[in-house]
């Protein structure tokens, strides 16, 4: 069974910066689209950033403009540059993968989640 893994989460002042990384331990075909997954404590798991095989990229109005995802497609991975870092970014990201198995359908991949705490 192919995993997500994921690094680059941490403890940061308001204002900083972190880098997550998200690479399956396998192979993954036919991948749709992959992004990035936000839960605060608290509160329900809400999509950030998503980038599709084209390289198209879309964000949460919250994230946007200091937020950048992009993807290594050699590698089938994805990243998250997160920039100007407020404490309401502090949560669990989870980096996601959507493959496209044809007339089987969709199927999701999730990273196991990588803490970041933001401090005021």
């Amino acid at each position: 069974q192919v995993q997500l893994v994921e690094s680059g989460g941490g403890l940061v002042q308001a204002g900083g910066s972190l880098r997550l990384s998200c690479a399956p331990s396998g192979s993954i075909s036919s991948i749709s689209s992959m992004a990035w997954y936000h839960q605060a404590p608290g509160k329900q798991r809400g999509r950030v950033a998503t980038i599709s095989n084209d390289g198209t990229t879309t964000y949460v109005d919250s994230v946007e403009g200091r937020f950048t995802i992009s993807r290594d497609n050699t590698k089938n991975a994805v990243y998250l540059q997160m920039n100007s870092l407020k404490p309401e970014d502090t949560g669990v990201y989870y980096c996601n993968v959507l493959q496209d198995l044809g007339w089987s359908g969709r199927f999701m991949y999730w990273g196991q989640g990588t803490q970041v705490t933001v401090s005021s």
